[in-house]
């Protein structure tokens, strides 16, 4: 339990994930605190989770022996999650979650939520009234991969004869085979139909009263007591430690987006500032140096982002790597081109404005295939992965429309040169 808290509070409290992201993750990190007041407290959540109108909240009545849950004959009577304090000890609560139905017309809405409560709780009943349908059967698969632990319920029980129960409670286990472990499944009557009992008074008379029976969930409280008195820490630790680790991966996710994206928008600078310093300078051999300079400066910029800061020599070393694979892939001409701006040798009756945004173009595409190459790099580590350099060489020219890159840079290059 200490290690798990440590690892919630230590996500928490991790200052190297971006302002954005805590921003866009508020939600996520509003239920990391609530998880940790949770594991403090040693509160247990329990979630009930099904179909509209399958008897969820009169179920949850049912076990707390009092009216908490708002039921009614209408569909979707749930709209939001709800809870009670089901038992309270020196140990913690055990709260009761009551969720919205997960096949409601126009409810995408509440469905998601009721699986977000779900996948918060330490463990779910799951109530279904007849046989499993698909919906249900795909909702459980969901549930069950999450490693939540399931109690299946079928509620309504007194709808069917004894034979018939038994039947269903058979194929329920079969169809829930793998997912929910049968002792799990049990069935229940939360809400009993009314019944008709006849009184015969003293002098023989007979008289007709209806009655609603008590509610019939013992065998289900029984379970989960059990579960709770032999699992109940444990469950709350497990459940805490999947929640961490799925925040953990949404964060590690959003800042890799974020990273990618301020990595994109620095290598299309870069692009730009190569193509218009190549196509600005006249002399072929200044081209050649500021080209290495700018190269060299986007590695250093992409090695930062990514949080491997690189030296000079090494960022050098990382661009003599990328360019000798693009002269086995490309062909040394090609390559002259990039580096040399070789085009640089006469405007051969066009406007000084055309053949320098040609030459700029060229050194435009070869710093985006730099710049991309480097960030595969960077992104994975410092690392090239199997295959090597010449791989991620290959498959960043395969990816890029040469022709289109050519057309937009020249078409961007042309523009700058016009106004200034």
């Amino acid at each position: 339990m200490a290690e798990v808290r440590a690892s919630l509070q230590g996500l928490l409290d991790d200052d190297k994930v971006p302002t954005s992201v805590r921003r866009e993750l508020a939600p996520e990190y509003q239920d990391l605190e609530a998880m940790l007041e949770k594991l403090d407290h040693g509160h247990i959540h329990i979630a009930v989770f099904g179909r509209v109108s399958v008897g969820k909240s009169s179920l949850l009545n049912a076990l707390l022996g009092e009216p908490r849950f708002y039921t009614s004959a209408l569909h979707g009577a749930t709209r939001r999650p709800e809870s009670g304090t089901w038992q309270e000890n020196d140990d913690g609560h055990v709260l009761l979650y009551d969720t919205p139905g997960i096949n409601e017309v126009d409810g995408e809405g509440r469905e998601r939520l009721a699986h977000e409560v779900a996948s918060r709780s330490d463990l779910v009943l799951f109530v279904v009234e007849s046989d499993i349908t698909d919906t249900e059967l795909s909702a459980l698969k969901i549930l069950a991969r999450e490693h939540r632990p399931l109690l299946l319920v079928l509620n309504k029980a007194d709808r069917y004869t004894r034979q018939e129960r038994e039947l269903l409670l058979a194929q329920l286990t079969k169809r829930a085979q793998g997912l929910v472990p049968p002792e799990n499944i049990s069935a229940c009557t939360a809400d009993p139909a009314e019944r008709i009992y006849v009184e015969v008074n003293a002098q023989g008379n007979e008289r007709e009263t209806r009655r609603r029976p008590a509610p019939d969930v013992e065998a289900l409280r029984e379970r989960l007591w059990a579960i709770l008195e032999k699992e109940g820490k444990t469950l709350a630790a497990l459940n805490a430690g999947l929640f961490a680790g799925r925040l953990s991966d949404q964060v590690a996710e959003r800042v890799t987006h974020v990273k990618r994206a301020l990595a994109q928008r620095v290598i299309s600078n870069y692009c730009l500032g190569k193509g218009l310093a190549v196509a600005f300078n006249p002399v072929p051999i200044a081209d050649i140096v500021a080209a290495a300079a700018l190269d060299m400066a986007l590695i250093i910029h992409l090695s930062r982002i990514y949080g491997l800061p690189v030296t000079r020599r090494e960022a050098g070393n990382l661009i003599r790597v990328i360019m000798t694979q693009m002269a086995a892939i490309m062909g040394t001409v090609w390559v002259m081109n990039l580096v040399s701006a070789a085009l640089k040798l006469g405007s051969g009756g066009l406007s000084t404005v055309v053949t320098a945004s040609t030459q700029g173009a060229v050194a435009y595409y070869g710093t985006l295939i730099v710049g991309r190459t480097a960030e595969e790099y960077f992104k994975h580590g410092k690392s090239w992965g199997a295959g090597g350099p010449k791989r991620v060489v290959k498959e960043i020219l395969e990816g890029i429309d040469r022709a289109s890159v050519l057309k937009q840079a020249r078409a961007d290059i042309s523009a700058r040169l016009s106004r200034g």
